[in-house]
């Protein structure tokens, strides 16, 4: 039975994957920070008898990470799997968003994540083998005002993924990075609402373009099997755009070059909102 340790299983995309996982008869322990407050997956665990064991885990904190994994070791054997989803988002304008929120979204979204790697790593080297999904975003390639914090975060965790893959391969362990576009999460639900004022109009153009995606939502389901197909299938590809509207970002973005990105983020407000209709079909002027 293969072994797999999921991060940030407490809601959404997390939550998803270790049912995936469990459902497909693999050994999930599903970490997340605060396991007394989420306990539904737990109880479904429970209710449909499958082999998902929760973890206390902060990613945020060495001591935490490294606990976990000696308990899931011990509990579960040897960990074949390793899925890091954990991320955190904050909303702002650079000149907006306080420094500690830069620095709170990195902790989580990159350094949480090469906790998780080196804690594994031995174990995979010494087996041989392994498999590390990086649950990045399309916002990893997409830079779009005021996701400056988010979008660091995981072009950062994009260039790591790549650098990890070239080191990790000679020792039979592969490296995926799955790459979502706009899911029906919690996360994408917050974004969806511009609550704070700002100077900068982007946060509400985001914000409009959110809510009206989700009007037609894409499940974290689709990403948790595409999870699972990566684990379970001997693929060496690296990138997995997930989602009805992911290759479509990644394609309006590469179509563009620099200077172009930057006048259409750049445009007032009308002008924006014709842009997004013109380019993506779908008028998301906010409803008077």
């Amino acid at each position: 039975m293969t072994t797999v340790l999921v991060t940030g299983c407490s809601t959404g995309i997390g939550f998803a994957t270790a049912l995936a996982f469990g459902r497909a008869g693999h050994a999930v322990a599903a970490a997340m920070r605060n396991p007394s407050r989420a306990p539904e997956l737990a109880n479904i665990a429970a209710r449909e008898s499958l082999p998902i064991t929760v973890f206390q885990m902060d990613v945020d904190s060495d001591a935490s990470v490294s606990a976990a994994v000696s308990r899931i070791e011990h509990e579960l054997g040897p960990i074949h799997v390793l899925v890091n989803n954990a991320g955190i988002e904050r909303m702002g304008a650079v000149e907006e968003l306080p420094l500690a929120d830069f620095r709170a979204v990195m902790e989580t979204n990159f350094f949480g994540v090469i906790r998780c790697i080196q804690a594994v790593l031995p174990g995979m080297r010494e087996l041989r083998k392994g498999c590390i999904i990086n649950v990045a975003s399309v916002a990893g390639h997409v830079a779009v005002s005021p996701m400056a914090s988010y979008t660091a975060s995981k072009y950062a965790l994009e260039a790591l993924s790549e650098c990890l893959a070239q080191e990790v391969k000679p020792h039979g362990i592969r490296v995926a990075i799955v790459e979502p576009g706009i899911i029906d999460t919690a996360m994408s639900r917050h974004i969806s609402v511009a609550l704070e004022p700002s100077s900068y109009p982007q946060r509400r153009r985001v914000a409009a373009l959110f809510s009206t995606a989700l009007k037609q939502p894409a499940p974290p389901s689709l990403v948790a099997e595409k999870i699972l197909e990566i684990a379970t299938t001997i693929t060496w590809q690296l990138r997995h755009p997930v989602g009805p509207d992911a290759a479509f970002f990644l394609g309006w973005r590469k179509g563009m070059c620099d200077e172009d990105w930057v006048a259409v983020g750049a445009l007032d407000d009308a002008a924006w909102y014709d842009r997004i209709q013109a380019d993506f079909g779908m008028d998301a002027r906010p409803e008077a």
